[in-house]
């Protein structure tokens, strides 16, 4: 039986990506003076591995690069050569090109050959004063190699020939694996070859115990060793949390229907579904772990841009991360990378100062850059640290005059953000490949704000600035306050409310040109009539009759009116816009439990549009 060996590209094409960010992570990490040559070896097992599983499944573009950079690789570990700067440049810049190269594959698209060309040319002069010797064939060095995704002593292929003498495995017929020949560069006379046959074994019976592919575990499993990891796909996991969100409604119905229940059993039902709530909670938490990774695969891709930066901008930082374990679900570290990218670039290059200047401030040449990240409550908070100038207050303020931004000369920490976060703005002298073009803050406050989160920010000048992001654990799971407005229900995320309350007639105010406002708390706050806000009939539109909830977003507050309070809870959230269509102002919906449909407030939307219509003139919703 042929196998059809694209079955495992996935499995390729994940392996490698972690092969690649360890040898980028092991590269930066490598000391040019005084090198460790366990990272060293690391490196070049990660780049072994690269070529042996690309060779296999065919993908001779990068089997090329990887050859040609293990070669060198080879030499630096065995100390034949001394370890430079400029090959750690070099080096880090092939990760790159087999980076894209991989990203094609994925694609299913064929990559450009001119940047292999040109690494492998550059690898290669590093070496020209040295035996310029052609590899031997990798059938002949390297037939272990398997599919790359295991270390040295284990492989595919060497398990496949146990299994001739070992009933156990059984599992294989005989099958040549196809020979693929690439030309590596002119220096390079024999091709490289991947030749391999598994002999014949014994058919599989029914006694025969069936054992778990090997083609799934991790680099770092053995064969003798119970494998603790499993590659699941996402799909799946979000089927499960789906599953499991129904199974959250149907408790919650359950509960409402208590209501009714004889007097008799209502002892006993309640006992049952308290335990069915503790169960139903246990499995839920359980199930939205498995979403849940590690921060550090977003910390991780900093080191090397910092590095490069740095280089471009002629300074010198020094990144600091803080909270690497820190867990967040999938969705979430998708797309928290580029908001964080554009903050630790913004640090770096209207934060940080040159040497000069901090030398000349007192301050260490070296400056630094603190990414940290920490579980708060229900909430993450991640933040961007800088030791550098602050936000320029003055030059903002002049920027905003010039494109006819009033703001007050008083503006506070917060307002300066959103200032510097309009479409546009930015206080950069000239347009470069860094910074310039004014998209940079507007893309993170949007981000930010599509994921529920919030930005807050504190600045010190001469000392540095922080950005504080606070988000939700996760987007499929919300703790809310439910709310009522005419027939309709609507759910209010917690983290925005900062409290709730029926105003007097002497608290309210009118403002001219800002509409009503409500005093609390020595300070006045917009009151967003949200009747008229989604186009809905109630009969409560005095605020003394209504409850005003008071939500914060980006720094700024404003008092919604709604008909009354219904209660707290935590409700799953369904997509509106797959289910239905988008609408502005409201981020989701969910199922109550007497099967009532709440629709979700997008607090920092609606907040925007209070403000916008001035005394709400715009409705959100329209028939």
């Amino acid at each position: 039986m042929a196998i059809d060996i694209s079955q495992f590209y996935p499995v390729f094409f994940e392996e490698t990506k972690e092969h690649l960010a360890e040898m980028e992570h092991k590269l930066l990490l490598l000391s040019v003076g005084n090198p460790d040559y366990d990272q060293m070896n690391a490196i070049f097992r990660a780049a072994h591995s690269i070529k042996g599983g690309s060779a296999t499944f065919g993908f001779d573009d990068i089997a090329s690069v990887t050859h040609v950079l293990e070669s060198l690789l080879d030499k630096l570990r065995k100390k034949e050569l001394v370890l430079q700067t400029e090959m750690i440049d070099v080096f880090l810049d092939a990760t790159d090109v087999i980076k894209e190269q991989l990203n094609c594959h994925i694609k299913g698209i064929s990559s450009d050959p001119a940047p292999a060309a040109a690494i492998s040319k550059k690898l290669l002069s590093l070496v020209e004063n040295t035996d310029k010797t052609a590899p031997k064939k990798l059938a002949e060095t390297e037939a272990d190699d398997g599919f790359g995704f295991f270390d040295d002593d284990i492989s595919l292929f060497n398990v496949a020939k146990a299994s001739a003498t070992d009933d156990d495995f059984g599992l294989f017929e005989p099958i040549n694996v196809a020979v693929k020949k690439s030309k590596i560069s002119k220096n390079i006379k024999k091709p490289l070859v991947v030749a391999a046959e598994i002999p014949t074994t014994p058919s599989v019976s029914a006694s025969t115990p069936i054992v778990e592919p090997l083609i799934g575990r991790r680099t770092t499993d053995r064969i003798d060793s119970e494998a603790t990891t499993i590659r699941v796909d996402v799909d799946k996991v979000d089927k499960l949390i789906n599953l499991v969100g129904e199974l959250v409604i149907t408790q919650a119905m359950l509960t409402q229907g208590l209501n009714n229940a004889p007097p008799a059993l209502l002892q006993a039902l309640n006992s049952s579904l308290a335990q069915l709530e503790r169960n139903t909670r246990d499995l839920q938490e359980a199930i939205m772990s498995i979403r849940m990774m590690p921060i550090s695969f977003v910390f991780s891709r900093f080191p090397r841009m910092v590095r490069d930066l740095t280089l471009k901008l002629n300074k010198e930082v020094e990144l600091i991360t803080i909270g690497e374990d820190t867990e967040l679900d999938k969705g979430l570290i998708e797309r928290i990378a580029d908001p964080l990218t554009h903050l630790v670039r913004n640090s770096l290059d209207h934060g940080i100062e040159s040497p000069q200047v901090r030398k000349a401030a007192g301050k260490p040449a070296k400056g630094k850059v603190t990414l940290s990240a920490m579980h708060q409550g229900g909430s993450i908070v991640i933040q961007v640290n800088d030791d550098g100038a602050g936000l320029n207050r003055e030059r903002i303020l002049s920027k905003a005059k010039e494109r006819g931004i009033n703001v007050p000369a008083s503006i506070t920490d917060d307002e300066l953000w959103n200032v510097i976060s309009e479409p546009g703005f930015s206080t950069a002298e000239s347009v470069t490949d860094v910074s310039g073009r004014g998209v940079g803050m507007d893309i993170v406050n949007r981000n930010i704000s599509e994921m529920g989160g919030q930005i807050s920010v504190n600045t010190i000048a001469g000392q540095g600035c922080k950005v504080t992001i606070l988000l939700p654990l996760t987007l499929a799971i919300l703790d809310g306050m439910t709310v009522s407005l005419g027939e309709n229900l609507f759910v209010i995320p917690l983290n925005s409310i900062i409290e709730t309350l029926q105003p007097k007639i002497e608290n309210l105010k009118s403002v001219a040109g800002e509409g009503a406002m409500v005093q609390t708390r020595d300070e006045y706050l917009p009151i967003i009539t949200m009747h008229k806000a989604f186009n809905i009939e109630t009969k409560v539109t005095d605020p003394t009759r209504g409850m005003l909830v008071i939500v914060e977003a980006h720094g700024k507050k404003a008092a919604l009116l709604f008909d009354d309070l219904v209660g707290q809870q935590q409700v799953v959230i369904k997509s509106l816009e797959t289910n239905f269509r988008k609408v502005n102002g409201i981020s989701g919906a969910t199922i109550l439990g007497d099967g009532t449909v709440a629709l979700i407030v997008d607090v920092p939307t609606m907040m925007k549009l209070g403000q916008t219509s001035t005394g709400n003139k715009e409705s959100a919703i329209k028939n």
